[in-house]
């Protein structure tokens, strides 16, 4: 495996309610899941899930139906600036390129970093996975990441709005992208 060739591909799921947050609450990243991708071989080669303990939020039963993520489970993982060390010493975030499903995630993580002061763990590589497959699809709509599995002809593999499953999810469509030599270099 080239490290040259390896990209990180990136899902958050984070703390949501059905409607406004309650009174002092904020959404935060309750999970990451990171799915290695080889450019070169086109595998997936890693799959990877961080909990990640909200600090000021808690998990709504919305939350909990969407993502399958209860607050007992959230409350067993790590703090969020361990969760970007761990991306940072564990999975090269700092020096890999990365994608993600849309601009939300990275958007979460440097509002997340900022408000906790917490040093962000991903390099300036990042690629909207949703914006490539939009154009090379010729479509007018962004679509959802389902829409494009059904589009791309690929299955929806494990459970939808799971931050590990989706980014598997995400990686086998920029690997479809790659085989049409639509994926940026």
């Amino acid at each position: 495996m080239n490290p040259a060739h390896l990209l990180n591909v990136v899902d958050v799921e984070a703390t949501c309610w059905e409607g406004q947050p309650p009174p002092g609450a904020v959404s935060e990243i309750i999970e990451i899941g990171l799915t290695v991708v080889d450019l070169h071989t086109r595998e997936r080669v890693a799959r990877h899930r961080i909990l990640v303990r909200p600090a000021r939020s808690e998990v709504s039963a919305f939350c909990t139906e969407l993502t399958g993520l209860g607050r007992a489970e959230v409350d067993t993982g790590v703090g969020f600036a361990e969760a970007c060390r761990t991306l940072a010493a564990e999975h090269g975030a700092g020096a890999r390129p990365w994608a993600s499903w849309g601009d939300y995630d990275r958007h979460q993580f440097t509002r997340q970093c900022a408000a906790t002061g917490t040093a962000y763990p991903f390099g300036r590589r990042h690629t909207n996975a949703k914006a490539v497959f939009t154009d090379s699809h010729g479509l007018r709509k962004r679509p959802g990441m389902a829409q494009a599995l059904r589009i791309a002809g690929l299955p929806l593999e494990g459970r939808h709005h799971s931050g590990e499953d989706d980014a598997w999810n995400i990686a086998a469509l920029v690997l479809s992208l790659a085989d049409r030599g639509d994926w940026p270099a």
